[in-house]
């Protein structure tokens, strides 16, 4: 399998090591930013997300790769495409983007520039037609972030998660189809 790695001014999006994943966890799986994702996750959470992000990665060529600051090599979150796949979800098998970052990095436009990328690759490299993007009605912080990246709210294919009770249950959905990226980012 061809290996990943997609270059920003700033950051480097690339494939796992297995020295990230503890790190990953420890800068991430906070309750400031796990507050919109489900909570904190405990040891069997973390492995199973783990688990996920491989198996996307080994399935598809893809997932939410590992992100790095090339100015000091810290591990910032990750950002990247999977296949959809929620339970009951209305987008299920659709390119989707999404990104975590720790919270010392909110607000520095890390999480725009890393979707630029993934964003940039799904079309140009992955071949998507369209790419979605969920989250929670109360993360202003990542549905705003959707709308900045040009995504429009796609309201008739909300659904709820049952895995999660209230205030994660109801998944909100935001979509950009290629022609639309393209005529927005040349």
């Amino acid at each position: 399998m061809v290996e990943v790695r997609l270059e920003t001014e700033r950051l480097v999006l690339r494939d796992w090591r297995e020295e990230d994943w503890p790190e990953f966890f420890r800068v991430t799986n906070t309750p400031a930013v796990m507050q919109w994702l489900g909570g904190v996750l405990g040891g069997d959470g973390m492995a199973a997300q783990r688990s996920r992000v491989e198996a996307c990665r080994a399935a598809n060529g893809f997932c939410f790769w590992a992100v790095e600051r090339k100015e000091d090599g810290a591990l910032l979150g990750f950002c990247g495409l999977k296949r959809a796949d929620a339970p009951g979800s209305t987008v299920t098998g659709a390119m989707e983007v999404g990104w975590r970052f720790r919270e010392d990095a909110w607000g520095q436009g890390y999480a725009k520039e890393a979707a630029i990328a993934a964003l940039d690759a799904a079309f140009d490299r992955f071949g998507a037609e369209e790419v979605v993007a969920l989250t929670v009605e109360g993360n202003a912080g990542s549905w705003g972030l959707m709308k900045r990246l040009g995504m429009r709210r796609r309201e008739e294919l909300d659904y709820d998660d049952m895995r999660y009770g209230p205030p994660w249950r109801r998944s909100i959905v935001y979509s950009i189809d290629r022609a639309t990226w393209h005529a927005q980012n040349g």
